[in-house]
């Protein structure tokens, strides 16, 4: 439900600066995104905001172009007017990249800070984006400015504010003016979620979605059931001998399971790599570079790459393992068919996981269908 909020169909409508215009073209958005028509606004007039947007729909262009044109409107240009929190590194390596491209034609500058860079120059940062520990760090040592801060946005804000990492969250805004604008963004919002965010806020604008329709549309869902744990492997096999996939991501619940699945896959000639929370950012990077490039075909990985990662060319997932957690199954399932375009899901199921899956289709009101034989003609790639 989104309060009465202005609906705004084309960019130009707007009034938005010519430059950040001119970058948001440059960057390839044509037309806003549902979310970008309800939410830019609402940034740029400086309301709090509660908003629940699925991954792939535009969120991150969303929040980015509305607080850009916010510093625009200040004409302040002071270090450090904007902090943008991120669950992960690659996430916020993610949002980074979007705010370089959406502000290139601006005078704006962004900078990003997370565990394992080493970067010191503040001189021209307008723009903090960053990881919750490294930030606040900053934040306590004095070397990002807390005074200046103007809009803190918290993407991906049910992660955030989960118990791994709420304390830091609550010190990093005891440290922020009163008057900070606050921006919440999550494809999900449980309610004990919800309610911490309410009561940190100011009579803030909530874009929420029906919990319903949260499925992405373009994404179609299956299950394969198997008795034993040991026949996913096989079933992969199988799978991989029958469709060919331009690229896929596999979810495993295990930092182990990635390596063992990756192994096997390469011993039979598949190119595939494998990405957790334990491997070097430096060697995490490359793999996604290589896996964004088309040099690796297939990601395994664990739920560190479920949020928000946008990866176009992924048409096909694999849950290997259900997600435990039922709020994380709209994540994953956001790799493939983001902003619009079509991708499948393919659940491996197990004999004990049939409970989950019950669980999954009732909280999404959706329907996950038996694999048919004939996987060519369903499954799209």
């Amino acid at each position: 439900m989104a309060e009465n909020i202005k609906i705004y169909e084309k960019f130009e409508d707007m009034n938005l600066n010519e430059d950040l215009l001119r970058s948001i073209y440059a960057y390839g958005f044509e037309e806003p995104s549902n979310i970008q028509k309800k939410g830019i606004i609402p940034i740029i007039e400086k309301k709090d905001i509660i908003a629940q947007s699925q991954s792939g729909t535009g969120k991150t262009g969303c929040f980015v172009i509305g607080l850009l044109q916010r510093l625009i409107n200040n004409n302040k240009y002071n270090i450090n007017e904007a902090i943008i929190l991120s669950p992960t590194r690659e996430l916020a390596i993610q949002t980074n990249t979007v705010a370089s491209e959406l502000a290139k034609y601006t005078k704006l500058k962004n900078n990003l800070f997370i565990g394992g860079l080493q970067n010191s120059n503040l001189v021209d940062n307008n723009i903090t984006i960053g990881t919750p520990g490294r930030i606040y760090d900053l934040l306590n040592r004095n070397i990002l400015k807390a005074e200046n801060v103007e809009i803190f946005i918290l993407d991906e804000a049910d992660e955030m504010l989960s118990r791994g990492f709420q304390e830091q969250i609550n010190k990093i805004l005891d440290k922020l003016p009163k008057s900070c604008q606050l921006v919440m963004f999550s494809a999900t919002i449980p309610e004990d979620i919800f309610n911490i965010m309410n009561s940190e806020m100011n009579n803030p604008i909530k874009l929420l979605i029906p919990k319903d329709n949260l499925t992405l549309e373009g994404i179609r869902q299956f299950f394969i059931p198997m008795e034993k744990e040991v026949q996913k492997i096989d079933t992969l096999f199988d799978i991989y001998k029958i469709i060919k996939v331009t690229q896929c991501i596999i979810y495993t619940n295990s930092k182990k399971k990635t390596e063992q699945i990756s192994y096997e896959l390469n011993k039979n000639g598949f190119s595939v790599n494998f990405i957790h929370g334990d491997i070097e950012q430096s060697e995490r990077k490359e793999i996604m570079n290589n896996f964004r490039n088309g040099i690796i075909k297939i990601l395994i990985t664990t739920d560190m790459l479920s949020r928000g990662i946008d990866i176009q060319q992924v048409s096909l997932v694999i849950n290997y393992d259900l997600p435990k957690e039922k709020e994380t199954y709209i994540h994953r399932i956001g790799r493939s068919g983001r902003y619009g375009r079509k991708g499948s899901v393919i659940n491996f199921v197990s004999h004990y996981d049939i409970t989950q899956l019950k669980t999954i289709e009732s909280f999404y009101n959706t329907t996950i269908e038996h694999l048919p034989n004939d996987i060519e003609s369903v499954i799209i790639t």
